[in-house]
């Protein structure tokens, strides 16, 4: 067995890197080849939104691809190009723009991941005659006693997994990750020892593809309808204000609102179909239970929980906490330990962990006050 679990001497073993043009997959593929392995390189070109291929922490675009071609150049190893852009539009932007449209704060970089990356990719993996598809994720996959398991990275600081929670058993059984161990100023010491140039690279920013930073203006362009103007009102219903979209707005969001005297307010909840934006005290963001749908189980005996003991982050940079986890196979609900107080979003994640381990998640779509699940 070689050192990714394969049962072949390492120079018999093709491992295909998506290398989007950064340090990390640029360091994944250097120690796969320093380690013997047979690597291929191949690099998605995802979009071309003029400014956002030359902004810094862009991804997958522009003289990202510079950089992977010029990696892969340097380590002596194939590299391929693939043009992806229509699958990451109908995959990842298109379900952006809709989700914003809807009220919710959507998360691309796990639509990413769980279309264009760990499915569109792996196939094309399979097609080079790969045995392993590779990635720079900050995360660990762990043999397990019944198959490999997904696990938070040994850098807390650097975990990714909370980004992966949609990938299913049989993608992880052909993924490998790595940099799971490393701490990132390992990786960089590593890519400046194998001379590679981007040791010193910023990271990608989270949401790649818009140009400017400001989501509302990308939603605008792409669907002018959803720029809908209409009242800010407090949770009784009467009118504080006025908007120009909800789509400007996010869950738990308190400055810019415009409505200023009193006590603060914060976004509350959203109601597209009113085209309201509705504000109230940070007490009104408690929620103690989270309801969520379209689950991925990487735990078997989480698909059918019933008040288990778990951990739950809500938001990526969150640490996890406490709750109970009940399921019926295709939804789930958490009871959390302690209200949480930040705004639980819908749109965003809960992703939920024994331990190390992630055992499943899904989209959050409702949040509520009390502890009575719906």
């Amino acid at each position: 067995m070689n050192s990714i679990g394969i049962d072949k001497p390492p120079a018999a073993t093709r491992i295909v890197v998506g290398m989007s043009g950064g340090v990390d997959s640029a360091v994944t593929a250097a120690l796969l080849v320093e380690a013997g392995y047979d690597v291929v390189g191949v690099t998605l070109q995802l979009y071309d939104h003029g400014v956002a291929t030359q902004r810094k922490g862009a991804c997958c675009a522009g003289q990202d691809i510079q950089d992977a071609a010029h990696a892969a150049e340097l380590l002596h190893i194939p590299h391929y190009v693939l043009d992806y852009e229509a699958r990451f539009r109908s995959g990842v932007i298109d379900d952006f723009v809709g989700s914003y449209e809807a009220g919710e704060t959507p998360i691309p970089c796990v639509r990413c991941n769980q279309t264009v990356k760990f499915t569109d990719l792996l196939e094309t993996a399979r097609d080079l005659g790969a045995d392993a598809l590779a990635t720079g994720h900050y995360a660990r996959r762990v043999d397990g006693r019944h198959g490999p398991e997904l696990h938070r990275a040994a850098d807390p600081s650097r975990d990714q997994s909370y980004f992966l929670f949609a990938t299913t058993r049989c993608q992880l059984d052909y993924l490998r990750f790595p940099l799971g161990d490393l701490p990132k100023e390992v990786t960089r010491a590593h890519a400046r020892r194998l001379g590679l140039a981007l040791a010193d690279k910023p990271d990608s920013q989270d949401i790649c593809f818009v140009p400017t930073g400001r989501y509302a203006d990308l939603v605008a362009r792409l669907r002018p309808e959803a720029a809908i103007p209409g009242d800010i009102v407090d949770l009784d219903g009467r009118v504080l204000g006025r908007h120009d979209g909800i789509i400007n707005y996010t869950i738990g969001q308190r400055r810019g609102l415009g409505v200023g005297g009193g006590d603060p307010l914060f976004v509350v909840r959203l109601d597209p179909a009113t085209a309201r934006v509705v504000v109230g005290p940070r007490s009104a963001l408690a929620a103690v239970t989270v309801r969520l749908r379209d689950m991925n189980f990487l735990d078997e005996d989480a698909a059918q929980a019933i008040d288990r003991p778990v951990q739950v982050k809500l938001r990526s940079a969150q640490a996890p906490i406490a709750a109970r986890l009940t399921a019926d196979g295709t939804s789930a609900w958490l009871t959390l330990d302690e209200p949480a107080l930040g705004g639980v979003a819908p749109g965003q994640a809960g992703v939920i962990y024994d331990g190390d381990r992630l055992i499943a998640g899904g989209w959050i779509c409702r949040a509520e006050q009390t502890a009575q699940a719906a």
